[in-house]
Parts: C-alpha cells; structure tokens; sequence
C-alpha cells in the first residue's frame, strides 16, 4: 500500500503563492508518473499537473501554465507543486496521485494511488 501525504495549502489572497508538497511512502516512487488533481464545490475533480518519472516530460491545464511548475525530487520522494499568481478560481481541494505508468498520465482511471487532499483558498 502507498502512501500520499499533501500538505502546503491554506488561506491565500489574489495574485499570492502556495507551494504544495506530497511525501510518498512508495519505494519506487521515482519508477512512477505523478499528478496533482483538484475539485472545486459542485465541479468534476480535474487533472491541474502531470510530471514523469525523471521529471522530463510534464502537463499543465491551460488555466495554470505559466503560473503553477511541477517538480519532484525522486531522493525524497516528493512530488511539489509550486503555485503563483494565484486566482480565486484555483480555490479547490487539491489531490496528489500517483501513476501507473512511467510516462505523464491524464485519465483519474490511469492513477493507482491518491492523498487526502489538502485545501487552497484564494481570496480576491
């Protein structure tokens, strides 16, 4: 069983910064694609980022590119998910996943293992 634990969301205003961080307990975390979902009240959970196992290859939606970077540090085992510029609409719970395959993933279905989830509230 893998563990996911996110932390790093909170209470921010308009036009600040969060970064996101989720600890695996997987041993071969760095094998493994990793994604950060999230969901808003009364919307779909979303894929917002995807990185590679080597951190090579990474997605962003089309709302966050230029705002949000994934990163990973396979020696931590630690996926990160640094947030900028933040709006009001990126106010969700936020997921950390983590893949099935080696390469960027984008389907809920491809993603084996998932965190609690922390909240991001952004404030105008």
């Amino acid at each position: 069983q893998v563990q996911l634990v996110e932390s790093g969301g909170g209470l921010v205003q308009a036009g600040g910064s969060l970064r996101l961080s989720c600890a695996a307990s997987r041993r071969t975390f760095s094998e493994y694609a990793m994604g950060w979902f999230r969901q808003s009240p009364g919307k779909e959970r979303e894929l917002v980022s995807g990185i590679s196992w080597s951190g090579g290859s990474t997605f962003y939606r089309d709302s966050v590119k230029g705002r949000f970077t994934i990163s990973r540090d396979n020696v931590k085992n630690t996926v990160y998910l640094h947030m900028n510029s933040l709006k009001p609409e990126d106010t969700a719970v936020y997921y950390c996943a983590a893949g099935s395959r080696s390469y960027v993933q984008y389907a809920q279905s491809e993603y084996n293992y998932w965190g609690q989830g922390t909240q991001v509230t952004v404030s105008s």
